[in-house]
């Protein structure tokens, strides 16, 4: 048996997985089974394979997300091989364990963080799991499917193998209670986390006017967090029109970017003054901004608008994803990820910026409480949408095409009849 761990299902059993074929296509194929075990295999460092994982679990995936990162790498924006699994937001079940693993049991359902961390190093010691220094042994930081992460088998799947089990898991304290929530829970993985954090490094709290760039699933769990931290009025803002409907279907003001008028102009219409306490940037390094021609790509928009509409000595969250290389970029600096950021801007308002992902073990527990306890409805917010796992590409197509969703994929038919 792999690692000699405790088996709970047959090693044989059928395990599809969602794989990046090449830029605009994915594919559901059949993939080995998981052991405990990192397997040689595509964007696996070489360091990294045949690493022997008797702290790890293998799981039955019970939802998994498509995430607006993972579109990055589908749309060839990233250096991510071919071969790939996707899949980084990963709620399972425990079937299999390994000799290591003490505190998790087969049988136990769990939110898997999307960042791996092995609870040893300085940096997990520290709190800082988003950069673990051993998971990886090309650069800090380690997350499932997903490029320079250290090459772990994305979650996009029937199995996956999950390392660290101890350290990294968040069991659920009642079965049935969490499947009765499972929708809301599936978003503790990363977007809620991801979003809370942008709020919080941005210093959302009670009374706060809040700025959130991007209305996809992200943003609109920034904008649920916003709410959750006491935040007086948020304002999302995006270009698609159906996303900005969702964002207003909970509470939030929206700005369509599109307008002629600026920004600044439209939250002086919703506050009275053309500026925000807090921003959060939930888009990223594929921003676009308004031209004459219609939206063209400016990676660097987004920074120097949050700069622009933030109050003097406001905080900047930038949960958006930012990555040292973008082969896709339509600027040479681009594709080596250098911005022309107004940095003398935030200088002279005396602003503090937060980078980075997010360090998804520092909140998901407080969350899933205020899931449990219902604080708050996080899979009604971002629109949670269940597809079967065969049907993932067609999830990515409409995702890749601005739908207002966030599709939860469902390998094993345990979401069957679940609505937010």
């Amino acid at each position: 048996m792999p690692g000699n761990g405790n088996v709970g299902t047959a090693e044989t059993a059928q395990n599809k997985a969602v794989e990046y074929i090449g830029p605009g296509k994915v594919e559901v194929r059949t993939i080995d089974f998981p052991a405990l075990e990192l397997r040689p295999g595509p964007g696996v460092p070489p360091r990294n394979a045949g690493r022997l994982c008797p702290h790890g679990v293998i799981l039955k995936v019970v939802a998994t997300n498509i995430c607006g990162s993972d579109q990055h790498m589908v749309r060839g924006r990233t250096t991510a091989p071919a071969g790939l699994v996707l899949g980084h937001e990963i709620t399972g079940q425990v079937v299999e364990k390994g000799r290591d693993v003490e505190y998790v049991d087969v049988g136990d359902l769990v939110s898997v963080p999307f960042n791996i961390a092995c609870g040893r190093c300085r940096m997990c010691k520290e709190g800082n799991t988003h950069v673990c220094l051993n998971v990886n042994p090309e650069r800090p930081g380690g997350a499932y499917g997903y490029v320079d992460m250290g090459g772990w088998v994305g979650g996009q799947a029937d199995y996956v193998m999950s390392p660290y089990a101890d350290w990294n898991l968040l069991r659920f304290p009642d079965r049935d209670q969490a499947m009765d929530k499972i929708l809301d829970l599936a978003m503790l993985a990363d977007i809620f986390p991801t979003g809370y954090h942008g709020c919080h490094t941005a210093g959302v709290t009670s009374g706060s006017t809040v700025y959130i760039a991007g209305a996809g699933p992200v943003g609109l769990a920034a904008a649920a967090s916003a709410y959750l931290l006491g935040a007086a009025v948020v304002i999302v803002g995006d270009m698609n029109t159906r996303r900005l409907e969702q964002a207003r279907s909970f509470g939030c003001e929206t700005v369509d970017l599109t307008e002629d008028a600026t920004l600044a102009d439209q939250i002086e219409q919703i506050l009275g003054v053309p500026e925000v306490d807090a921003a959060v940037d939930c888009v990223g390094f594929e921003a676009k901004g308004s031209g004459e021609e219609g939206p063209t790509e400016q990676p660097a928009t987004v920074l120097n608008s949050i700069m622009e509409v933030t109050r003097a000595a406001g905080k900047l969250g930038i949960p958006g994803l930012y990555v040292t290389d973008d082969p896709g970029a339509s600027e040479e600096a681009a594709r080596h990820g250098s911005l022309s950021i107004r940095i003398g801007q935030g200088w002279a308002k005396a602003h503090q910026f937060s980078t980075g992902q997010c360090p998804v073990m520092r909140y998901n527990r407080g969350l899933m409480e205020a899931i449990l306890h219902d604080r708050v409805q996080i899979a009604k917010a971002v629109n949670a949408t269940v597809l079967p796992l065969e049907e993932a590409p067609n999830g990515y197509e409409d995702f890749d095409r601005g739908e207002a969703k966030k599709f939860v994929l469902d390998p094993h038919g345990m979401l069957a009849g679940k609505t937010p």
